[in-house]
């Protein structure tokens, strides 16, 4: 596997599969947030300045069957122009005549946008020829888009047999692959998790990983109620998963036999409804009143939490303590992402991950004030899961 700060492009055409799946405004169709093209930048610089040209390639959204102007990714062309500081080209189909025509010679110091992968099937499907038409735009394969390594499509797994010898990764996914190592495999301790979200059911596999790794464990969010109920509590109209109450106990049994802190809330806001003008007090979390729903972690919980990770040398925050998307239901996610970013400032390494998560650092500004935010979210949790990512596996093998 070449590396690619030891690579020449000079004279080289570079496929570079990137990740902007990024989100457009439904009226103008005008990107809202271009973090994950800024994430590619320094991949792209890297090609140009060695002499080299290059070749994008992308989905956008999930077009049902063939082209769709809304999906199409002539929308974000003006976009990476402005943040590249220089015009491209675009190709209005990835495998046309007049795509292959436009890679072909190539210039070096251009770059060409190939339109949505996903307008054919068969980029879904993991389909081979296609993966070796797409292959026939470079000399050099790089694959930079973590939030799609977890899926095994043909500009992702697929592609990289034909390139035994020149693939290789991006700076972004060779960040996030450190980042999340470094969290999981250091030798610094304390490690703190912070797990929230709605349901264990989508978390147990990661706890069961992180239980391996970390010290502590915060369990916030929806979550936290099934832990409390299997306890013996009572959670009035709060979620719970009735059906994972003794995959909850399990947890805490294997916490206690491996010597990790596992943190769940005290003390909860609870509501009279699922809605932002709801009423809402706070009580003691082992008994919520019929009729109320928990919503957020409580002032003693956020405090106790807050505490933990100040005192971390190591910290992974995957899911929001409450419904911090409702401003009366977001103090607990508020004050754990600040203590998060404090204790960064302290000293402390900090990886978010999971959509929710990255959504909260950016609601409140916090994103340089952590040490990393992970581009992909469901890349990252398999990648936390210990599951091999199809579009990792493809370069390293």
């Amino acid at each position: 596997m070449a590396g690619i700060d030891n690579y020449n492009f000079s004279g080289k055409r570079a496929l570079i599969r990137v990740d902007f799946n990024v989100p457009l405004d439904k009226e103008t169709l005008k990107v809202t947030d271009d973090t994950r093209i800024k994430a590619a930048l320094k991949t792209i610089n890297k090609v140009l300045s060695d002499g080299g040209a290059v070749v994008l390639m992308s989905h956008l959204g999930r077009p049902k069957s063939g082209p769709e102007e809304k999906f199409s990714l002539s929308n974000i062309v003006y976009k990476i122009e402005e943040l590249l500081g220089q015009n491209i080209l675009f190709a209005d189909d990835c495998i046309s005549d007049t795509a292959f025509e436009m890679t072909g010679n190539l210039e070096a110091g251009k770059v060409v946008l190939l339109e949505n992968l996903r307008f054919y099937p068969q980029e879904k499907e993991g389909n081979e020829s296609f993966a070796k038409s797409l292959s026939n735009h470079g000399d050099v394969y790089i694959n930079d888009a973590f939030g799609t390594a977890h899926r095994a499509h043909a500009s992702t797994a697929v592609i990289a047999k034909f390139f035994p010898n020149d693939k290789m990764f991006g700076y972004l996914i060779e960040r996030e692959i450190e980042s999340v190592d470094k969290v999981l495999n250091s030798d610094e301790k304390p490690l703190t998790a912070i797990v929230g979200g709605a349901k264990v059911s989508s978390k147990i596999t990661i706890i069961e990983q992180l239980l391996e790794k970390v010290d502590n464990i915060i369990i916030g969010g929806g979550m936290a109620f099934t832990f409390i109920k299997a306890q013996g509590g009572k959670v009035g109209s709060s979620l719970v998963e009735d059906d994972f109450l003794n995959t909850a106990n399990d947890i805490l049994s294997k916490s206690k036999e491996k010597g990790v802190n596992v943190y769940l809330p005290t003390d909860a806001v609870v509501a009279d409804k699922f809605a932002e003008d709801a009423q809402k007090k706070t009580t003691d979390i082992f008994t919520i009143e019929e009729g109320w729903m928990g919503l957020d972690i409580g002032p003693d919980s956020t405090k106790a939490f807050e505490k933990v990770i100040l005192e971390s040398k190591l910290i992974l925050f995957n899911g929001p303590m409450g419904v911090f998307e409702m401003d009366s239901f977001q103090d607990g996610t508020k004050a754990i992402s600040n203590a998060i970013a404090k204790s960064t400032s302290n000293g402390a390494f900090s990886a978010v991950g999971g959509g929710d998560s990255v959504a909260a650092i950016n609601k409140y500004n916090l994103k340089d004030q952590v040490s990393f935010v992970s581009t992909g979210g469901g890349a990252m949790l398999e990648y936390l899961e210990g599951k091999e990512l199809p579009g990792i596996a493809a370069i390293r093998n």
